[in-house]
């Protein structure tokens, strides 16, 4: 039985670990809206294993029983430290520990953590082959193609991490160098499917219904994560599961949805945070949440001035009521 199997996924739609983006508050909402599984924000091998404290760090590790299932993702270089590291998250309970090899970011690829593991295969594999050994907890691996386009090894590595033990791998499809620019290569999805027996998710250039659908049709892929195409619009859950279902592309949330589901997300994340921190780091979401909304320039600016809650639901209030108006 696989890992989406034991997790009753099917064609699964996936909430990607993104940093300073999906914390609990916000993958509650993706959940709410029809998210199959949900990643925290990246985890800090290093930074977990040296300190027992209640750092942010460690506040990444909090889950919610209502947003299972759950993957906590870490990430390092250094094999010790990601194998004490995951043996820490795993008393958190998650349904599953993800390994980080794909960030792209200097500072982190350039050290031999995220990406930079594709530069040693052998080493990647070997640091899944020990996590595995050490946690109960199914363990999963995010990477990308490559980390060039000279150097794309993607179906070997998928094949030694299948090897290790590894129940499932996301690969985000393009190369390190590529960041988040550039066209994505699907191409690679069906030649990694037909080499391995676990589960393969595609991730990278999906940010609307139809390309979820695209991406299910035209690479047979087990499941579908999305990413930057969910930050500040958690319905596209609920779009692609219902263009799944019907072949049909849904009516966008109107304008009161929208307003309350900004408010909901909101109060989630007060009590995680305080209010002052939830009302600043709420900022980040309201691109998403007023896209393609007429005059949403104008509430997102008044928004990024608001520190209360209050003062975020004054604003709204004033929104609505102007819309109302006609005016």
């Amino acid at each position: 039985m696989t890992l989406f199997e034991r997790l009753h996924i099917e064609r699964g739609l996936l909430l990607a670990p993104m940093e300073d983006v999906t914390d609990m508050p916000f993958r509650l909402i993706c959940k709410r809206f029809g998210a199959d599984m949900v990643f925290t924000e990246f985890v800090n091998a290093d930074g977990l294993v040296c300190s027992r404290k209640p750092t942010k760090t460690r506040l990444k590790l909090i889950v919610h029983e209502e947003e299972r299932p759950v993957g906590v993702q870490i990430y390092g270089s250094d094999i010790e430290s990601l194998c004490a590291a995951a043996c820490i998250v795993e008393e958190a309970q998650p349904d599953v520990l993800d390994i980080n090899a794909g960030c792209w970011v200097r500072k982190i690829a350039n050290r031999g953590a995220g990406a930079g593991l594709l530069k040693d295969p052998e080493r990647l594999a070997a640091i899944a082959a020990e996590i595995v050994r050490r946690v109960s907890v199914p363990v999963t691996v995010k990477t990308r193609l490559g980390w060039d386009a000279a150097d794309i090894r993607i179906v070997e590595v998928a094949k030694m991490l299948e090897d290790a033990g590894v129940a499932a791998i996301t690969v985000h499809c393009r190369t390190r160098d590529q960041a988040h620019t550039g066209p994505v290569d699907w191409s690679w999805i069906p030649k990694i499917r037909r080499a391995v027996s676990i589960p393969v998710v595609l991730n990278g250039g999906v940010f609307t219904a139809e390309d979820a659908g695209r991406a299910f049709e035209t690479t047979a892929c087990d499941a579908v994560m999305i990413a930057r195409g969910a930050i500040g619009y958690p319905w596209i859950f609920r779009e692609a599961k219902r263009y799944l279902a019907t072949g049909e592309v849904p009516t966008p949330p109107n304008l009161e949805e929208r307003v309350r589901t900004v408010l909901e997300h909101l109060g989630l994340a007060v009590p995680f945070k305080g209010e002052k921190r939830a009302v600043l780091e709420m900022r980040k979401y309201y691109t998403g949440y007023f896209r393609n909304v007429r005059d949403g320039k104008f509430i997102r600016m008044a928004l990024m001035k608001a520190v209360t809650v209050s003062e975020v639901e004054d604003i709204l209030s004033r929104f609505l009521a102007e819309k109302d108006d006609g005016t």
